[in-house]
């Protein structure tokens, strides 16, 4: 493989099995030979870990869409100091679920018009895009029943419902048209073995 793409992010409505699909590919690159980091965001650094619980338990109403924008650029600005810029300098693959367009989509489009504002922030804090996404598109209702399925503590944006997961998918397609270099959007209603194998497919591409 080349010096091709080596910040690779994985993008979706919640239960659209990002994080399933970004260690399939970490596991295949390794296989090859390539060093990976498998982080994700909120969260990759201990710093970031620490803001992922504020942000991701509680209840819905818990902070206002401009307040979880702030919260998210500096969970970010931490990951990005402290794990992802490192392993990019080291030669590595860093593999990440969950990246700056999860900000534009969920806190931009779907809690308010404030795209503008998670822009300017990117901009000015965080300044690096990924070389190759993967958004993973589902129907809203099979996610959200997937991802409250989990049974876990870290539901407060599925609370939110259906009609939200429904806005984000429609956010996440519109971002692959904005930026179709780097965006391959996914058919994610399929079992993970056939998708895992486009994926691998794309990146070894994109590698080249």
């Amino acid at each position: 493989m080349g010096q091709g793409a080596r910040f690779i992010t994985f993008e979706g409505i919640d239960g659209s099995g990002k994080s399933t699909q970004a260690r399939l590919l970490a596991d295949t690159l390794r296989a090859r030979g390539q060093r990976v980091v498998l982080t994700r965001e909120p969260g990759g650094s201990p710093g970031a870990e620490e803001i992922r619980r504020l942000v991701l338990e509680g209840d819905p109403d818990r902070w206002s869409a401009e307040t979880e924008i702030l919260l998210f650029t500096a969970a970010r600005r931490d990951h990005l100091e402290k794990t992802i810029l490192p392993a990019l300098a080291d030669g590595q693959v860093v593999i990440c679920d969950r990246f700056a367009d999860s900000t534009r989509v969920y806190q931009g489009i779907t809690r308010g018009d404030l795209r503008a504002t998670v822009d300017a922030l990117h901009g000015l804090m965080i300044g690096r895009e990924p070389d190759l996404t993967f958004v993973l598109d589902m129907a809203p209702d099979t996610g959200l029943a997937r991802a409250k399925g989990r049974n876990g503590t870290e539901e407060r944006f599925e609370d939110f419902g259906e009609h939200m997961q429904t806005r984000m998918r429609a956010g996440f397609l519109a971002l692959a048209d904005e930026f179709p270099a780097r965006i391959r959007v996914i058919d994610a209603q399929r079992p993970p073995a056939p998708i895992a194998d486009e994926i691998a497919a794309l990146t070894t591409r994109a590698m080249a």
